[in-house]
């Protein structure tokens, strides 16, 4: 395989989450997050509609954590001593993580609200 070539940059991506999945305990606590969201999606027979917001918000969540993994690495590199422009921007990434984690428990609620009433018998 090519260093330049395409089949390449999928391999160093997948080597990235990867690298995220065993070293970040967050992206864990995610991915588990979305096993446990697509398991209950699937036994809903969710419509493809709920089935798309669904998966937006967690490839929201998971490309986040991603990015914020990415910039806390940069960032300990340039800058192994404490200092406060560093804090800034690990914090300002990791409220990006959680600006979309809200947004994908907001989103959760709503999309499955509906069917799980329906499923208790309490739809109207």
């Amino acid at each position: 395989m090519r260093r330049g070539s395409l089949l390449a940059s999928f391999a160093y991506a997948a080597q990235g989450v990867r690298y995220a999945l065993r070293t970040q305990r967050n992206m864990r606590i995610h991915a588990a997050a979305a096993v446990v969201v697509i398991t209950a999606a699937a036994l809903l027979h969710l419509s493809w509609g709920r089935w798309v917001v669904l998966l937006l918000a967690i490839t929201l969540v998971m490309a986040m954590e991603l990015m914020n993994t990415a910039l806390e690495s940069v960032v300990d590199l340039a800058s192994p001593e404490i200092h406060p422009l560093a804090k800034a921007a690990k914090d300002t990434a990791a409220g990006a993580v959680l600006l979309a984690a809200i947004f994908a428990v907001v989103a959760g609620v709503i999309v499955f609200y509906r069917p799980f009433m329906d499923l208790l018998g309490l739809g109207g």
